[in-house]
């Protein structure tokens, strides 16, 4: 096994993964409160602010999915405590469940409770974030072990840098992470087209393969009801333009970020993995949507490849960016974290790797990444279908 780091310096919560982050989550459950929301989560110093514009009126698996996204999000390693903000009683209720149940501290505020004063809802807001920021400021990083990291990987307007070094160079990782016990996904299904076939060999189960080919085939299937011809979607323009001509090329690279080790499950939008090793995620490739699903799922860090720059990053998970591509690198010292450039020029994956895992636990015991320092974050909730 290729040599990294045993330990790094986390946050022990009283259930599930640790942290790599403290934050104080500000998790706006509807649309009506957006506002008042955000005002509670700018006036907070380091609050991360998530949530949803939508509420009441979604059904079947559109209502399934926001709800198991809100509770991810709710319940997050990186989040050291909550406060709910919302307008819909019932969904407030139910978060309350799912976080009495997980034991961090939280407090959930409804637009009711204020007399439907959004105002009042910002006051009150403050200051019980106030209180919840005073409790995590008194907490301290521990040294935990390896086995806890969930490793999530995207890649996101890719050239051929990213099949031929990016990718790999991930690859390596998740095998590194895996062996030692620890978590790794990755997602965007229409991005595994063409491969499929390869991909099911590597499920360790028949029913984990045929999973993988179904999630494939019906999102291609989307596409073709809809009669969109997927080259000039994915891949996109610039994606064409760069040298990557069909979505089968884009993937046969993609999925590189992969590995070489057995597939244990296909989940579901925001579904966490039952165990331990490398999962596939059926989720859209849109960036945004898909780091959010990731999260929701626990994934405490997203390592993001890019051959010709992409900026967005989790707002709850810290997001390395990195690239192969020495352009790209030195046009944008303030986007990409780690320059793997040296793969095409020479450098040895195995030396490149070695130099990732290193970023990768001084990122998790609480070095910063640019997307954190200059506030590119966000989460975007994947939508499924019409509301009533």
């Amino acid at each position: 096994m290729m040599e990294g780091f045993a330990t790094f310096l986390g946050y022990p919560r009283p259930a599930g993964r640790p942290g790599l982050r403290n934050h104080l989550l500000v998790l706006n459950t509807t649309g009506l409160t957006d506002a008042a929301a955000r005002r509670i989560a700018a006036a907070l110093p380091g609050a991360v602010f998530a949530g949803t514009m939508y509420g009441m009126g979604m059904v079947g698996r559109d209502a399934r999915c926001h709800l198991a996204t809100l509770a991810g999000l709710a319940t997050h390693p990186n989040c050291g405590a909550v406060l709910l903000i919302g307008a819909d009683r019932t969904r407030l209720d139910q978060l309350i469940a799912v976080l009495e149940r997980d034991g961090r501290p939280f407090v959930a505020l409804g637009l009711d409770d204020t007399g439907h004063d959004a105002q009042g809802l910002s006051q009150r807001g403050i200051a019980e974030g106030a209180g919840l920021l005073r409790q995590l400021s008194a907490q301290r990083r521990q040294a935990c072990p390896v086995n806890d990291l969930f490793l999530a990987f995207e890649c996101g307007l890719s050239d051929p840098s990213s099949g031929l070094a990016a990718n790999p160079l991930l690859g390596h990782v998740a095998d590194w992470l895996v062996d030692a016990g620890g978590s790794v996904v990755l997602g965007e299904s229409i991005e595994w087209l063409g491969t499929e076939d390869e991909l099911a060999q590597r499920a360790e189960t028949p029913k984990v393969g045929a999973a993988l080919k179904r999630a494939v085939s019906r999102r291609l299937a989307l596409a073709q009801a809809a009669g969109i011809d997927l080259l000039g979607t994915n891949p996109n323009a610039a994606n064409i333009k760069a040298g990557l001509s069909t979505i089968e090329e884009k993937a046969s690279g993609a999925v590189l970020k992969a590995g070489t080790r057995p597939i244990r499950s296909v989940l579901d939008y925001a579904e966490a993995p039952a165990g331990p090793g490398l999962h596939f995620m059926d989720a859209p490739s849109y960036s945004p949507e898909s780091l959010t699903g990731f999260v929701a799922a626990g994934a405490q860090m997203i390592l993001f490849t890019t051959g010709l720059g992409n900026s967005w990053c989790s707002a709850l998970a810290p997001t390395l960016k990195l690239t192969a591509n020495a352009a790209t690198a030195q046009g944008l010292p303030g986007q990409i974290d780690v320059d793997a450039s040296g793969a095409l020029a020479g450098t040895s994956i195995e030396t490149l790797a070695a130099g990732l895992l290193a970023q990768i636990e001084a990122t998790a015991s609480g070095q910063l990444t640019f997307g954190e320092i200059l506030g590119e974050g966000g989460e975007s909730i994947s939508r499924f279908g019409e509301a009533i």
